[in-house]
């Protein structure tokens, strides 16, 4: 089935030979002695695309499963009949398009979408935790831009009403500037930690759909340890006690290469820092240095004087506001909300947690619209369900 197959596909795309010298590209033909012959079937990803080929439309099929994501129960018969009935593939297709309109017009779309979004958010079940997914579930159901979860200042808490099926924006009452859902307080509440690593965890991994390290494509750097530094940041660019006064020696390499991870990490979290347990934004850093007595961390923690907070490298954020606007310039934002979705309609598990991951070319089409169509969410998720491969089986 074409659920299976589409993701077999990505995979050897992605294969990676063995470490070893003999390593075999002959596809079927090796038997294990690592001597394949490189005749015959040829190789597992023509396999693959023979069975991806062999598809065909069914939009019966289609049609039970996109009922089940957007509006969370099965088609009704006259909807199926709808399709099954009809002979010429041209209006087979008008129909399935009317019918997804029509699923994503109605209420159940809203309330299917906030549980969508409470899965990727890993967040939700109180007003305070739902009004980050609900922002994201709103923008799905008005098709708004998905790029309004970094920037909005104002209108980036909202509620939702199930039984009136309506939503209603407020301004996040946490203080301090206000930038979608990064400055959300129950997204900071939710993963208050020591020096915010965690927060700033959930917004790579939610929002770029990686974990850390992100940036670890330098040049191999010998700078003392078993293994080598490899990330793009200066080695100098984090804190460590040589170098600045920072209390945590983000240099060391004893056992691991900490830098790796910490390159991008420490040139976010400062950003995050200002926001105390309950997520409300204080004019002083908040959150703590795992030590001794939880002192209170200070900007010397993450970074050596001179060093300036960053989205990327060479992406400088002095703000909240600025970070959110460098992460909607970012094309792998956007790629990873595609993705998302994709998975979304898949039934595959989470892209992170699983490594359910989806290679951009699979999904090119439907990120090359989201992009030029202005990131509209609703849109968005309409392509998925009606692209060529969400319809063949």
């Amino acid at each position: 089935m074409k659920r299976i197959s589409i993701m077999l596909l990505a995979a050897a795309s992605f294969a990676v030979p063995a470490c070893s010298s003999d390593a075999t590209t002959s596809g079927g033909d090796d038997d294990g002695s690592g001597s394949g012959s490189g005749s015959g079937s040829g190789s597992s990803t023509d396999q693959y695309m023979q069975i991806l080929n062999s598809r065909t439309v069914d939009y019966s099929a289609a049609l039970r499963i996109a009922s089940l994501r957007l509006t969370g129960g099965l088609p009704t018969m006259d909807e199926i009949n709808s399709i099954a009935k009809v002979t010429d593939p041209a209006a087979q297709k008008t129909a399935y398009e009317a019918l997804i309109d029509n699923y994503m017009a109605r209420p159940t779309f809203a309330a299917t979408m906030l549980a969508f979004w409470q899965d990727q958010f890993k967040i939700g079940g109180t007003p305070d935790f739902d009004s980050a997914p609900s922002l994201a579930a709103e923008l799905s159901f008005t098709d708004g831009s998905y790029m309004d979860l970094f920037t909005r200042t104002t209108n980036n808490c909202t509620t939702y009403n199930a039984t009136a099926n309506t939503f209603t924006d407020a301004t996040c009452a946490n203080g301090g500037p206000q930038s979608g859902v990064l400055s959300n307080p129950g997204v900071m509440a939710s993963y208050t930690s020591n020096l915010a690593f965690r927060r700033v965890r959930w917004v790579q991994e939610t929002f770029d759909c990686l974990r850390f390290p992100v940036e670890a494509t330098g040049a191999p750097q010998d700078e003392g340890g078993a293994s080598p530094y490899t990330g793009v940041w200066p080695f100098s660019s984090i804190a460590s006690p040589t170098n600045g006064g920072g209390r945590v020696n983000f240099q060391d390499m004893t056992s691991a290469v900490c830098a790796n991870c910490h390159e991008t990490l420490n040139h976010r979290a400062p950003l995050f820092g200002n926001y105390d347990m309950a997520g409300k934004y204080q004019t002083a850093i908040a959150v703590t240095v795992p030590l001794d007595g939880a002192p209170l961390a200070k900007i010397t923690d993450w970074l050596p004087p001179g060093d300036t907070t960053a989205w990327l490298y060479q992406k400088p954020a002095a703000d909240i506001a600025s970070f959110g606007t460098q992460m909607a310039a970012d094309p792998a934002i956007a790629a990873c909300a595609v993705a998302r979705v994709w998975n979304y309609a898949l039934g595959k598990t989470d892209i992170v947690d699983t490594l359910e991951e989806v290679p951009n070319d699979t999904i090119q089409a439907q990120i090359d619209a989201f992009t030029t169509g202005g990131f509209k969410l609703k849109t968005m998720i309409r392509t998925v369900f009606t692209s060529d491969d969400f319809i063949k089986f």
